[in-house]
């Protein structure tokens, strides 16, 4: 098995990519909005992916947060809010905030479970900044790292409830970054003791089973390399610090804050600690790359896939869909 995740070209998979990906065998694949339109089509395409590898339990992933990052839009699917609305809850009344947040995590996973996704790139555990560049903003769950905590839990209850895997993001904090790491390498120079207060969401969340990294720099820990190619951030910051034991996912290699070739920052993003290569867009010449050059998941890594995808079996739903957002609609009225 290849250590990495790549993203699918369509609606549909390639006569090529279903030939490269039986012989490669990735670990997962993500969807993006170019590969969903209807329910039929999404199950459709999970089915096909699962039937690749003859497994059932495959790491299948999506974006879909609520607010401005879905992939799957109205008016097949509902939208679901911000993270930032939960925080608004939260200072009226926190145990109701609680609860909204996993009823509507619950309902975003039974719409994940419909078209077979396993795992959802979500929840932001990221501690907003006042000044910070916007590429977090009201997709964080607040300014206070207790709250994030709470609101990320329930958040990972909600969709366990609905048999998805939440994954953790972006450890160990873009929050404080005054640049989009889409675009540009963020560098954060806050102290070691400041960047404590990014770091304490991750470290009460640190038994998730599934986390991914952050382009970004951070000087006091690394002055030369964003975390996702840090050693020392992820040995001894996102390992020891934070006590971060699931699998770990790099973030997509393919964003401009990173230079070099995919399958070179692939190599290097495992040989400082990530377990799994993150590779979104499809580009085969950067795929076989990829395939080419890590070596097989194995040991430790391996086991840790094995637990992230066996950690909701069992859990059982609490409501039927509807069900789910009357009793988060409801709740959310209260900050209206």
């Amino acid at each position: 098995m290849t250590p990495a995740i790549f993203g699918l070209s369509g609606l549909t998979l390639s006569d090529d990519e279903r030939a490269f990906f039986r012989d490669a065998d990735p670990a997962g694949y993500i969807l993006f909005g170019r590969n969903v339109e209807s329910r039929e089509q999404m199950r459709a395409l999970t089915d096909d992916l699962r039937s690749i590898h003859g497994r059932d339990r495959l790491l299948i992933s999506i974006d879909q947060e609520g607010g401005r990052v879905a992939r799957m839009k109205p008016p097949v699917w509902p939208a679901y809010p911000p993270g930032q609305a939960f925080d608004r809850l939260y200072d009226l009344a926190p145990a109701s905030a609680i609860e909204a947040a996993r009823d509507n995590a619950e309902a975003l996973g039974l719409d994940l479970a419909e078209v077979g996704i396993s795992v959802d790139c979500h929840p932001t555990l990221d501690v907003r900044q006042k000044g910070a560049h916007d590429v977090i903003g009201d997709r964080a769950f607040g300014f206070e790292p207790m709250r994030v905590a709470a609101l990320g839990r329930a958040t990972l209850q909600g969709l366990a409830r609905a048999g998805v895997v939440g994954c953790i993001k972006h450890i160990p904090g873009h929050g404080r970054a005054m640049a989009d790491s889409h675009k540009e390498l963020p560098t954060v120079t806050a102290s070691e003791a400041e960047l404590e207060l990014d770091i304490e969401p991750f470290r009460t969340l640190n038994d998730t089973p599934i986390g991914m990294t952050a382009h970004v720099r951070y000087t006091a820990w690394d002055a030369e390399n964003p975390g996702t190619l840090s050693p020392f951030v992820i040995g001894e910051v996102i390992r020891k610090r934070i006590g971060f034991s699931g699998l770990l996912l790099s973030d997509d290699l393919d964003m401009q804050a990173l230079s070099g070739s995919v399958p070179d920052l692939a190599a290097r993003a495992l040989a400082a600690g990530c377990d799994i290569a993150l590779n979104c867009w499809a580009k085969m010449d950067d795929m076989i790359g990829i395939a080419n050059v890590l070596p097989a998941l194995g040991g430790e890594a391996a086991a840790r896939l094995d637990r992230a995808l066996a950690s909701v079996d069992g859990i059982a739903s609490t409501g039927t869909h509807g069900e789910l957002v009357a009793r988060r609609d409801a709740l959310l009225a209260l900050a209206a």
